[in-house]
């Protein structure tokens, strides 16, 4: 037994056996290690950038803002930072605020309304433009001005044009015999006034999204659907609105992330007034925050929280409802 135990010990290994085959074998397996440890790195390389981005833009913000609402922070304790803890302190402060259920219900109208005419107006001119007549290419770019200017100029547009006194819009009412509307003064209209021009804003993003999805739709489809007689409303009904689902999923998410944050376009034109009649969600926190001479930085960023985590639970739901169309 200790003889063939020697014996085993002396025999030659598979590597120092001489053989090319296997000497080639080894040789292709660590050159195919490097080339993993290799890619691997340079993968990493191309996602560093990105995750120091977020990481800088996005998490750290995300941090302090948790942070700013479970403080109870004073200008001087911003400052010195040295906030004591406060817990859950200052969600209970909004919850109980009068403020909160007309800001959430603003906030919810606004949002809403704002996404159901944006997105039907959208798919309305996709369609319309889908079908390729001339200076249909011109009179698509021209729709996207609202989308490509600057929501200061947009929100300063529409303050001018919805003015009680020298508005545009009160002198067409007025130019037909009905009285003029007291626009962005009256509690009555203050947001419906915000709400036509987040409207007006928000159109060509649907349009150019839902349009992209109409093209990929095969025109074999159509043609097959008006040689069986199909009405331009069934080929709607059973084709292209079916197959758009996936696109409009998407499209209506962001424009629901994007309008509850909505703040500035608010702010420009009626800043949550009169009487707090057009306040949201985004223009209270921002008001707690930075809008009196002694700012609440704790209820502000616990608004802000709020938002979030509202985003977030629809955005839940778009994956488990994707899920199940996928399923």
């Amino acid at each position: 037994m200790t003889i063939a135990r020697v014996d085993r010990r002396r025999r030659p290994s598979p590597v120092t056996s001489g053989d090319p085959d296997t000497e080639d074998r080894t040789a292709s397996s660590a050159l195919r290690r490097r080339q993993r440890r290799r890619g691997r790195l340079t993968a990493l390389a191309f996602v560093a950038p990105l995750v120091a981005y977020l990481a800088a833009f996005y998490l750290y913000p995300l941090y302090r803002n948790l942070d700013l609402s479970l403080r109870d922070y004073t200008v001087r304790s911003f400052v010195s930072g040295d906030a004591p803890f406060s817990g859950l302190d200052n969600f209970r402060t909004v919850l109980d605020d009068p403020t909160f259920g007309p800001a959430m219900r603003h906030t919810m109208v606004f949002t809403f309304v704002s996404i159901a005419f944006q997105y039907v107006i959208g798919l309305a001119l996709a369609v319309f433009f889908n079908r390729h007549f001339r200076l249909s290419t011109v009179l698509r770019a021209l729709f996207l001005i609202p989308w490509l200017l600057p929501l200061i100029v947009s929100a300063s547009t529409w303050s001018w044009m919805f003015n009680s006194e020298s508005g545009v819009v009160n002198y067409f009412l007025h130019f037909v015999g009905v009285d003029p509307v007291g626009w962005l003064t009256s509690p009555d209209w203050a947001l419906t006034s915000v709400i036509i021009a987040n409207i007006w804003i928000g159109i060509p993003f649907n349009l150019v999204i839902l349009y992209s999805g109409l093209q990929n739709i095969p025109a074999e489809l159509y043609e097959a659907a008006s040689l069986d007689g199909a009405s331009t409303w069934q080929v709607f009904r059973r084709i292209t609105f079916p197959l758009l689902r996936p696109v409009s999923a998407i499209t209506l998410l962001l424009g629901l992330v994007y309008t509850l944050k909505v703040f500035d376009l608010i702010w420009i034109m009626t800043k949550g007034g009169p009487s707090d009649t057009s306040s949201t969600l985004a223009t209270w926190s921002y008001q707690l925050g930075f809008g009196t001479l002694l700012p609440k930085f704790g209820p502000g960023a616990a608004v802000g929280n709020l938002l979030i985590l509202i985003a977030l639970v629809f955005g839940l739901l778009y994956i488990r409802v994707q899920r199940r169309q996928e399923a």
